[in-house]
């Protein structure tokens, strides 16, 4: 079994920093693209940003410029740091990755998420 495990939310003011940390752990023998989604109340979950196994980024055009997502590929964890914090970007932010493992006597990628971890914005 694969488990992501985040930590890092909170209460900020608006302007503040935080950075979320999502770490892997089990029966992993790689993984692929790591991301951040996040879902306000009454709303849609959303793609925060992405990044793959290159290290390639990718944003949602509302955090680009004050998220940063990165990774370290021997902790098996991907990272958000989030800076000028708007109260819009208040929501519960889940990690995903897609991990390589073996499923029975398969081997093969299933996407996991973590148990999202609670940010709010607010004066």
């Amino acid at each position: 079994q694969v488990q992501l495990v985040e930590s890092g939310g909170g209460l900020v003011q608006p302007g503040g920093s935080l950075r979320l940390s999502c770490a892997a752990s089990g029966r992993i023998l790689s993984i692929d693209a790591m991301g951040w989604y996040r879902q306000a109340p009454g709303k849609e979950r959303e793609l925060v940003a992405t990044i793959s196994s290159g290290d390639s980024t990718d944003y949602v055009e509302s955090v680009k410029g004050r998220f940063t997502i990165s990774r370290d590929n021997a902790k098996n964890t991907v990272y958000l740091q989030m800076n000028s914090l708007k109260p819009e970007d208040t929501a519960v932010y889940y990690c995903n990755a897609d991990i390589v493992t073996i499923v029975g006597v398969y081997r093969g990628v299933v996407v996991y998420w973590g148990q999202g971890t609670q940010v709010t914005v607010s004066s």
